[in-house]
């Protein structure tokens, strides 16, 4: 297992980017894009200037073990400053669970999310009663959707404070708070005492953990013997070369694009569960399915997969040319002072990422949902 003094040394080495007064009261705005205007435009730029600076010495098309550890080092302020920049674009363009999915011809794009999430809830054998963690909750999409599936009681972890204060007003707008509570703090060093769950989770989120073997103590740590940890994991496939330049640039745009310090391999991942004191019942890579519906198509624009007057509206937003629209009239907003400067640029990170993931996706060499399921020794299983 991690040792503790590595997991001190990974928390106490990152640095907060500053973002007083950046979001104001815009969290409580009707709607994200409403959200996207009301921040405080000096703020706003400084931490658009503080999430570049973990790249700016790096070719974006190339990748460099040193810029890597570079940024483990700083996945707080990485992070942060990431999400601070793009949760709104998130809830804009996507939804308020920020994850991908595997789709099947005729599935709603939001049916398609709630299902995912939901077989995550049968690989934990979630029910009522159950207390839950949900370990990088997001604006607390998918721990609402655990919450009404199957009745049990979820606590989400965030770092990032507009986004638990985004959850909370969601939950709150859904009448679930005697059943979802969201906690500000760190994955690394959660602020839970031992043993205090049933079951945990992870969807997307433990990607931007410094240390994977780290962050998965952590959460043994916090789970009760016997219990349950699943998580979909982005990993690069056995597909994917180290030594072929293509395959690492498309690695390294990823990370770029999505606040990530270290895009691990589905190999490393599996070691990293084990070495945290899991015992694997169950490794899959649910993009590797053979599905007739891509899970990139959405960002692709492959309209044919369309079923519905939502999922256009969505496609009009997330795919290439309504991503490229977005950024022209968000760069329009800004020369007019309604939108503070940095939030076309957000977008373009955005943009680069989302291209990135659809050729590693078509190459086969990335999966954003590799589903993982191991449990904790010294209880009843």
């Amino acid at each position: 297992m991690a040792s503790k003094s590595l997991l001190e040394n990974l928390s106490s080495s990152s640095s907060e980017i500053p973002t007083v007064n950046m979001h104001k009261n815009s969290a409580a705005a009707s709607s994200p894009f409403i959200s996207m205007l009301g921040k405080n435009h000096g703020s706003h730029q400084q931490v658009m200037n503080g999430y570049l600076s973990h790249w700016e010495k790096e070719d974006e098309e190339e990748d460099t073990d040193k810029g890597r550890k570079n940024r483990e080092g700083q996945y707080s302020s990485l992070v942060n400053g990431y999400y601070d920049l793009v949760t709104d674009l998130f809830e804009f363009g996507w939804a308020q669970s920020f994850h991908f999915c595997r789709f099947f011809r005729g599935e709603p794009f939001l049916q398609a999310l709630a299902r995912h999430e939901n077989y995550l809830a049968l690989q934990l054998s979630l029910h009522p009663g159950m207390t839950v963690l949900d370990v990088g909750c997001g604006v607390g999409g998918p721990a609402r959707q655990m919450a009404i599936f199957t009745g049990c009681k979820v606590t989400g972890l965030n770092n990032n404070a507009y986004q638990v204060e985004r959850a909370h007003i969601h939950t709150q707008h859904m009448g679930l708070g005697d059943q979802v509570e969201v906690v500000k703090g760190d994955f690394m060093k959660m602020p839970f005492a031992d043993n205090s769950f049933d079951a945990v989770y992870a969807i997307e989120a433990t990607l931007h953990a410094p240390s994977l073997a780290a962050v998965y103590t952590e959460i043994n740590r916090v789970l009760k013997p016997g219990g349950t940890f699943a998580v979909y994991e982005w990993v690069m496939t056995p597909r994917f070369q180290p030594n072929d330049p293509t395959h690492r640039a498309l690695r390294h745009r990823i990370e770029h694009g999505d606040g990530i310090p270290h895009l691990a391999t589905q190999a490393e991942a599996e070691a990293a569960m084990r070495t945290a004191g899991f015992t694997l019942t169950r490794c899959d890579d649910l993009a590797d399915k053979g599905d007739a519906v891509p899970w990139w198509y959405p960002l692709s624009g492959e309209w044919r997969f369309v079923s519905t007057l939502s999922d256009a509206l969505t496609m009009l937003r997330v795919a290439r040319l309504g991503r490229m629209c977005t950024m022209g009239f968000l760069r329009g907003l800004e020369l007019v002072g309604l939108c503070p400067g940095g939030t076309a640029r957000a977008a373009e990170c955005l943009e680069v990422a989302a291209r990135s993931l659809v050729e590693a996706g078509q190459a086969g060499i990335f999966s954003p949902m590799f589903l993982m399921v191991g449990k904790k020794g010294g209880g009843l299983v």
